[in-house]
Formats: C-alpha cells, structure tokens, sequence
C-alpha cells in the first residue's frame, strides 16, 4: 500500500460496495416490493420491534393477526383491517416484509404507504437504510485505511480540512462530536415521543433516521477498513499535518 493509500483503495472501494449495495438494494426494494404487490394486499400492521409478529396468520409468528384492542399502545384488531402473513407472499417481498417485521414495528401510523400498500419498515427505518447506504458510497469514494478508526473514520475529508485536529490531537473528539451529530437527534426525538405526549412526524423520523444510518455506515466501513497490517510500520501512516503514529506503553 502507498504510504497515503489513496492510489490503492482496493479494501476501502470494495467494503463500501458491499454495504452500500445490501442497504441500497433493501431501500430500492421497501419502495419496488408495495408497488409490485396487489393494491391493498398489505393492510395497516401494528406489531413490535425485533419480533417476528407476521409470519402466519394464525400459527407461529402471528402475534400481530391476534385481537389486541383498538386502543392497545402495541397491536390492534388485525382483523378488522385484514389479516396478513409474509409466508404467503412472492420469495422477494417475503424477505422485505419479514426483515422488516423482525426489525421494525411497523405501526400504520408511523409508516406510509405506496399502492395501498403498507411499507414494510417505518419511515424512521426508511431514512436509516438511506443513510447506511449513503455513507458506505461516500467511504466508497474518500475512505481511507489509516491504522486506527479514528484516523480512518475522519479520512473522507481533505487533510488540509482537519489539520486542526491533529495539531492538538482532538481527533478522537472530533470522530465523537460527528458521530453524536448523528445520533442525537433520533435519540431525542424518540425518547421525547416515549416519554411525553409529543408526536413526532414522519419526515422529521426520516431526517433523524437518515442522519443515524449514514454516521453509522461511516464509522463501521472505517472500522472494518482499519488494518493495520497493511503497513510495514506505523511510520508509513500518512497523516494531516504531518502528524505521526505513537504508541505509548
């Protein structure tokens, strides 16, 4: 590898791709799969996150078919909007629809729809695949191997841009104030909407989901890029303002 590494970002070009094409092509699909179905073959879901609540419609899985009540903070009637399983579905929309059961609640409200049909993910999961896939083409393009996450995670700007950083070693701060740029507004919009009586909207659940999927794409194709191996020594490691590489005992 050269010293700077920009000439030979084989590594870099090539975890970007591959995050950037799962997260991309999972975002093509959350819009493809409900135009391609039926109109009106997804009805409103209400389920919860991180369990698998559509599977079946009355076997396992089928939390979400199950009568819940009309004023239930997590479920509903499902059949007095239509009962749903992704089993029945085409291969493809199975998977969208089953990934997002698993990871997403999918209430109604929270989420739009495209022919009638409901998304498979919430707008706030929309914006996050958005973002992940955003930031793995920006490391695609910028990112570099620099040793250590740090150095690589702050490698998609112009040296001449962070020189400051590293003249007074606050790039570890500056990796963090980036990170909580993006993570922060979600955090506080979704705890304020739990712990209050405010109700966020879906564009501002997209915005924040957005902002938290591309810093975390960022940071994890910096984590995953850093090997120090690449490097004969820590020596060959160019950085901003011609700092260098120490390791203390």
């Amino acid at each position: 590898m050269l010293a700077n590494g920009r000439s030979e970002r084989v590594r870099e070009k090539k975890i970007g791709l591959i995050i950037a094409t799962f997260t991309g092509g999972y975002f093509i699909l959350l819009f493809l799969t409900p135009m391609m179905l039926t109109t009106g073959s997804i009805p409103e879901l209400s389920g919860r996150a991180n369990r698998i609540d559509y599977a079946t419609e009355d076997g396992w899985g089928s939390w979400g078919n199950q009568n819940h009540g009309d004023n239930a903070e997590i479920g509903h009637n499902q059949e007095d909007l239509g009962l749903f399983s992704w089993s029945d579905l085409n291969p493809i929309a199975a998977f969208v629809y089953a990934f997002g059961d698993l990871n997403c609640h999918q209430k109604s409200e929270r989420s739009w729809e495209i022919n009638g049909n409901q998304m498979a993910v919430c707008a706030r999961d929309v914006g996050l695949f958005l973002g992940l896939a955003i930031g793995a083409l920006l490391w695609r393009k910028r990112g570099l191997n620099r040793w250590t996450i740090r150095d690589s995670f702050l490698s998609i700007f112009k040296d001449e841009q962070i020189e400051f950083l590293y003249r007074e070693d606050r790039r570890m701060l500056g990796m963090i104030i980036l990170i909580s740029l993006g993570t922060i507004p979600i955090g506080v919009d979704g705890f304020t909407q739990l712990l209050s009586s405010y109700e966020s909207t879906n564009i501002v659940r997209l915005i924040t989901g957005m902002g938290a999927g591309f810093v975390l794409s960022w940071w994890s194709c910096a984590a995953i890029s850093s090997k120090p191996n690449s490097f004969e020594t820590a020596e060959l490691v160019k950085l901003p303002a011609n700092a260098k590489l120490v390791f203390k005992d």
